[in-house]
């Protein structure tokens, strides 16, 4: 289903130390809440573990902490990790440098929760973050009006804000192949629709597996490399899901000629109208989107390949894809910076007036949340100027 093979990337500079420990941080989340319901058991390694031991004892210095840095916060529902790490550092992919811990209270260190308040202490030029109550200086605690917790308030908050990527975590397909060109296809719809919505009935050729549901894609598009132009995989447009209702088959008339009668299915959610020529494929493997915004921990260079839904530019809160993908290092909950490629420009004083390229600049940061093998796509939680095909990705 996926892609077969990609070039290992390589990146133009080394990643900072710091930013290399950073990807232990799954191992520095704020512990479990009393009689919170058991959580999946996410695995932490002893090099993971050994990594955060360091970090959570040395803190970030003080000039990495955002110039509003409140001394503490209580955790809202509805806010996200990539939220709380802005609040308090300028570069919010070093988070986990930030937090404090305690490895023999964390039950499941993915988590945290709602209603749970965070300090910033600060100690010899370093700050770290820690679960408590304010202390003043006397030593006396302060006390102050918070909401009670209630049972909607107890999920974990996530990384970023998954409405905007959830239709995108089993929605988004990248194929190693055009396969769904041959996969059962549309053929038509009751009394010679052509355009079908939810409820419609649809008639449907090709080999289908006697299962209840199915996805509907658009034909399937190639995804080239801005540079060289080679096919990466090939992309299926999301259009909803249908539910089998009746198996085709393939019948011998009476003169032996071959009369085929497809299948019957029930268009059940649409994201857009289906049509006679879409493609139906088995459902993709389901992901939560619960990962761990971290930074790469080795070079990465990348670059723009669309911009999801056909857009010639994209900003905040749009998906992109980009021509690297698990072969090229990258993994889900990776934060990268995106780079406005430098123009052309004619130096008017020169007499050839010679070409001068002008330099990449900075221009936001992406949020990798799905990975195939090749092709990766990503939300962009900030950008500057608008995000089109071509423009550089790296480490942050």
């Amino acid at each position: 289903m996926f892609l077969r093979h990609a070039t290992v990337s390589r990146g133009r500079s080394p990643v900072p130390g710091s930013l290399a420990a950073a990807v232990t941080g799954l191992a520095l989340l704020l512990g479990s809440v009393p009689g919170q319901a058991a959580e999946p058991n996410y695995p932490v390694t002893d090099a993971q573990r050994g990594t955060a031991r360091q970090v959570a004892q040395a803190g970030v210095p003080l000039s990495e902490l955002a110039p509003n840095a409140p001394d503490s916060y209580t955790i809202k529902r509805g806010d996200t990790l990539w939220d709380i790490s802005s609040l308090f550092l300028r570069s919010p992919w070093r988070w986990p440098e930030l937090w404090g811990m305690n490895l023999e209270a964390i039950r499941n260190p993915h988590l945290i929760y709602p209603g749970q308040m965070l300090v910033l202490v600060k100690s010899g030029g370093r700050a770290q973050l820690q679960l408590g109550r304010v202390i003043d200086a006397s030593g006396t605690q302060k006390l102050s009006p918070r909401a009670r917790e209630t049972a909607m308030d107890r999920g974990p908050i996530g990384a970023i804000n998954l409405t905007l990527i959830q239709p995108f975590l089993t929605e988004a397909v990248v194929l190693d192949t055009n396969e769904l060109a041959d996969a059962p296809r549309i053929v038509a719809g009751r009394e010679g629709r052509v355009l079908l919505g939810r409820g419609d009935i649809a008639y449907v050729r090709g080999e289908m597996a006697p299962r209840r549901d199915w996805q509907v894609f658009r034909r399937a598009q190639p995804l080239t490399d801005p540079q060289t132009g080679e096919v990466l995989g090939y992309e299926a447009a999301y259009v909803g899901t249908a539910e089998y209702l009746q198996p085709g088959e393939q019948r011998t008339l009476d003169d032996g000629k071959p009369e085929i009668v497809p299948a019957t299915v029930s268009l059940k959610t649409l994201r857009q109208e289906a049509t006679v020529g879409d493609r139906l494929s088995a459902p993709q493997p389901r992901d939560d989107g619960r990962h761990v915004p971290h930074a790469p921990n080795a070079p990465l260079d990348a670059q723009v390949v669309s911009v999801y839904g056909d857009g010639l530019q994209a900003g905040q809160n749009q998906i992109i894809a980009i021509n690297r993908g698990r072969s090229g290092g990258v993994e889900p909950g990776h934060v990268l910076g995106i780079w406005r490629a430098g123009s052309v420009v004619r130096d008017g004083e020169d007499p050839t007036r010679t070409s001068v390229r002008l330099p990449d600049e900075r221009n936001g940061h992406l949020y990798v949340f799905r990975v195939f093998e090749r092709v990766s796509y990503g939300l962009i939680l900030a950008s500057e100027t608008p995000v089109r095909r071509g423009d550089r990705i790296s480490q942050p």
